[in-house]
């Protein structure tokens, strides 16, 4: 019975002594294993793991992405533009040794890249302005504000960076966005106010260039007009001459072929134009030449 119940005992420890030298690395983890608080290795391809029990164990990391969503950061633009920018970087745990060596945690290195991301986004933006900000180049931006933090994570010396740190943090930057670039509530009214009068100066501007333009079409249709009146008053003038000098003409050949008959029908026409009026009034002597046809149309002329 005593032997049986050592055995039973000697299982016991070794079922636990097993348990406690195995671990298990799955696809989305990598693992650091620790003696006595020391880093001895590092396993990054998953399966079953072997290690010391009781005097080894093992801290993991995650493989894959994570986001970190930086807090609003005020920076000036190179036009003392004012702007809140919020962004955030997504990155990679390539090096869970150097990672523990240098920040430990996560939260610690949060805290390490916001800092990196400020200085960032100061030396890029800072030397750009507004217009360009928020223009088409965005992208453009974004891509050197994420290789300077790649740069100062990975331990490499940069131009501007402080503090960097000698063989980075063992991760990889693989992305920085700005979600959102606005100007400060203060500066904001004082801005959309300058826009404002400026859009009212190009408009009165292009109102006043409008007045001119409709100015000058006025006055060459005005002057087109005067030359198209002058032209038809000079060609009615001569049709007018022509028709009178054609007119005279009939009228001297009319004349020259039966003066009796030309008289009369001027005498009828100066009647016409002269007693047109109801209330016309004539006072002529009785052997006027005036009157000689009516003279002669009245009866008593005829007895």
């Amino acid at each position: 019975m005593k032997l049986s119940a050592g055995l039973i005992g000697v299982a016991v420890v070794g079922v636990i002594a097993l348990n406690a030298s195995l671990f298990v690395v799955s696809q989305t983890n990598q693992a650091l294993v620790l003696q006595f608080g020391k880093p001895v290795r590092v396993e990054q391809d998953p399966g079953l793991k072997f290690k010391m029990p009781f005097v080894q164990n093992v801290e993991f990391y995650d493989k894959r992405l994570i986001d970190f969503d930086a807090e609003s950061k005020e920076v000036i633009a190179a036009d003392q533009k004012r702007l809140i920018v919020d962004a955030f970087v997504r990155y990679r745990i390539t090096d869970p040794l150097r990672f523990k060596q240098t920040v430990a945690d996560e939260m610690t290195m949060r805290s390490r890249l916001n800092a990196i991301l400020e200085s960032s986004l100061r030396q890029v933006i800072g030397g750009l302005p507004l217009s360009e900000v928020i223009s088409e180049q965005r992208a453009e931006i974004m891509q050197s504000i994420k290789n300077l933090v790649n740069a100062q994570a990975r331990g490499i010396p940069v131009e501007g960076a402080e503090n960097v740190t000698k063989g980075g943090f063992g991760i990889e930057v693989v992305d920085v966005r700005i979600k959102r670039a606005d100007l400060p509530p203060a500066n904001s009214e004082g801005i959309y106010k300058r826009m404002q009068t400026e859009r009212e100066q190009e408009a009165a501007e292009f109102r006043a260039k409008g007045a001119e333009d409709a100015q000058k079409i006025r006055s060459q249709a005005d002057k087109e007009r005067t030359i198209l009146l002058a032209e038809a008053r000079r060609k009615a003038e001569i049709l007018r001459g022509e028709g009178d000098s054609a007119a005279t003409k009939i009228f001297a050949a009319s004349f020259g072929q039966d003066e009796e008959f030309f008289n009369f029908y001027r005498t009828m026409q100066a009647y016409k134009k002269t007693l047109s009026q109801d209330d016309t009034t004539l006072i002529l002597s009785p052997d006027s030449d005036f009157l000689k046809y009516i003279d002669k149309a009245s009866p008593a002329a005829g007895r």
